[in-house]
């Protein structure tokens, strides 16, 4: 058996409609990133039978397992490469093999022991609302239509804001997580509206299972009148779950980014790549 040469590890900042895919990790049956992108990557670089079987159906780990129809603007992720393929070069190999709904944006090398997930100290994301009375076909893609009144903005932003540090987020988690503690630390915040749009961002040492998506349905339910941020902040910090029953819809949100102690990639190439769309008020909802 003829030895295999030491492994090149790859980091990649890619690009992903979830309204194409199960989430980002495999699952039985089901289309995900991880699969689509594995297959492309063991179409340019396969593996010896042995080493194949050693290291299992998974090539590519990121930095943050994306549910059902959330997006990713700059998810990182990386793989063990054996071939020949220069690091700079995945980049276009990848592309001329992913299908239109993924496109990598850089592809750098990295460090033996660096890990996308692992050696990430952030991660931030972006929730989009568009509360404009009439449909729009461009905006529901990516963003929830919420239209029954004008959401009150400077509530939810304060209840925002309220979460900042480290504590325990267990009632913003879904069943169903291995997570063995809620705690985690939120380290920056922000919303604003610019016309019809609110664009909320929060950004983390990580994030608990559903975490943003159930968040912002409380949000929404204080920009509706139809819960206090007192009553809000009582539920986070004694963890009542049981009360955290609205969840925000998955194509709303978008991974923005990822953040490491030394940056990898271009900043053009992972830095706020979402676009942001700019709405003025046309016959807005009708005020709480």
């Amino acid at each position: 058996m003829s030895p295999v040469s030491a492994p090149q590890r790859i980091a990649l900042c890619l690009q992903y409609d979830g309204g194409h895919f199960c989430g980002w990790q495999r699952q039985r049956g089901q289309v995900s990133v991880q699969e689509t992108l594995d297959q492309a990557i063991g179409a340019l670089d396969p593996l010896p039978k042995h080493l194949a079987q050693e290291l299992g159906r998974s090539r590519s780990f990121a930095a943050g397992r994306t549910d059902a129809g959330v997006h990713a603007a700059a998810q990182v992720l990386h793989f063990d490469a054996y071939g020949p393929i220069p690091a700079e070069r995945w980049a276009a190999a990848l592309n001329g093999r992913l299908p239109a709904s993924i496109r990598v944006r850089a592809s750098v090398a990295a460090p033996a022991g660096w890990h996308a997930c692992f050696s990430a100290n952030y991660r931030r994301y972006r929730y989009t609302i568009y509360n404009g009375r009439r449909p729009n076909l461009f905006l529901s893609p990516y963003s929830w239509h919420r239209y029954s009144c004008r959401l009150g903005e400077e509530p939810m932003a304060l209840a925002l804001e309220g979460l900042l540090g480290l504590h325990d987020f267990s009632a913003f988690q879904r069943a169903g997580s291995s997570r063995p503690h809620g705690r985690t630390t939120v380290q920056e915040v922000g919303l604003w509206r610019e016309g019809d749009l609110i664009s909320l961002e929060i950004q983390a040492s990580g994030f608990l299972y559903g975490m943003v998506r159930l968040l912002v349905g409380q949000l929404v339910a204080i920009g509706e009148g139809r819960l206090s941020p007192a009553d809000f902040e009582r539920r986070w910090r004694q963890q009542r779950r049981d009360e955290v029953k609205e969840s925000a819809p998955p194509q709303g949100l978008c991974l923005l980014r990822v953040g490491y102690p030394e940056s990898l990639f271009p900043e053009g190439a992972w830095y706020d790549c979402q676009p942001r769309y700019r709405l003025e008020i046309s016959d807005p909802p009708p005020e709480i």
